[in-house]
């Protein structure tokens, strides 16, 4: 199978909603990370192996070797970093995917920061799952609504294929004003903008966002809001020859410092390092 790379041209999709796909056969040895994602981006190893570093939610570091017909889960704002074998490196596919329902139900399925790894003992659902997911990647062409719909099932395999629990069914109103908070982070992320001023253009008291924010998408409007930031500063240091001076302000910070900071203080790198370690890497990521 040969190596493919799309990125999904909508993302008006609310409840469930994908960014890119792909499917890549590895060098041997060859790494991506540390970094963190802004979206949830799920891996299934085709052939091969390698190794998932991760930092747990107590701030341990773990290491799990996943091999073929395994996966793994890279969360929103979770630091990790991938190495396929340096004799027998892994094949995998992937879909980076989000929306208001997708955190529920990757819980109902026993994913966390702490429990990354895909390993289902049910073997035909596993299969499907698998299936789903090669004609996701293998289609780009089909139709937006197509490829959202086999989404859907994929989400559903990928929960079946691990538990037998329902998935529970919340408020529309809720999904609406969380929707409305995304939408406005993603239109104005490069604005000075206020948790405060988020809550007003949703209608909603602060304390009262803040809660169904955490509760709704896993974390709070500050962090969200944050990390949206830097996995697009990430974008622009990776694909650009900006300066860092001109990257700060197009990400939220007039100050060039206190961006170098938060950079920092989130990948635990400057933007200068992270830029040499990742500026020659492979298209999807």
């Amino acid at each position: 199978m040969e190596n493919r790379f799309h990125v999904f041209p909508a993302n008006n999709f609310i409840d469930l909603g994908i960014y890119q796909m792909g499917m890549e056969q590895c060098l041997p040895g060859h790494s991506f990370g540390p970094a963190s994602r802004n979206h949830f981006l799920f891996h299934y190893v085709l052939g091969g192996s390698g190794i998932l570093y991760f930092t747990d939610a107590g701030g341990s570091d773990q290491v799990h070797k996943i091999g073929k017909d395994e996966g793994f889960l890279l969360m929103p704002g979770q630091i990790t970093t991938y190495i396929a074998d340096s004799k027998t490196p892994w094949q995998y596919m992937w879909l980076e995917f989000d929306g208001l329902r997708v955190q529920e139900t990757l819980e109902i399925a026993g994913f966390s920061i702490d429990s990354p790894v895909y390993s289902s003992k049910k073997p035909p659902l596993r299969e499907a799952l698998r299936s789903q997911m090669l004609y996701i990647v293998e289609h780009e062409d089909a139709s937006m609504l197509e490829l959202i719909g086999r989404t859907y099932l994929f989400l559903d395999l990928l929960t079946r294929s691990l538990t037998s629990r329902p998935i529970p069914v919340k408020s529309k109103l809720r999904n609406f004003y969380i929707a409305e908070a995304i939408a406005f982070i993603e239109e104005n992320y490069q604005k000075d903008i206020s948790i405060e001023e988020i809550a007003n253009n949703c209608g909603l008291n602060r304390s009262y966002f803040g809660k169904i924010f955490k509760e709704d998408v896993g974390s709070t409007p500050q962090k969200f809001l944050l990390n949206y930031r830097m996995v697009k500063a990430t974008e622009l240091l990776q694909h650009t020859e900006m300066p860092i001076s001109d990257i700060s302000p197009l990400v939220g910070y007039p100050n060039q410092l206190h961006f170098s900071r938060a950079f920092k203080g989130h990948f635990g790198i400057s933007p200068r390092h992270w830029r040499n370690e990742n500026k020659v890497i492979l298209l999807h990521e």
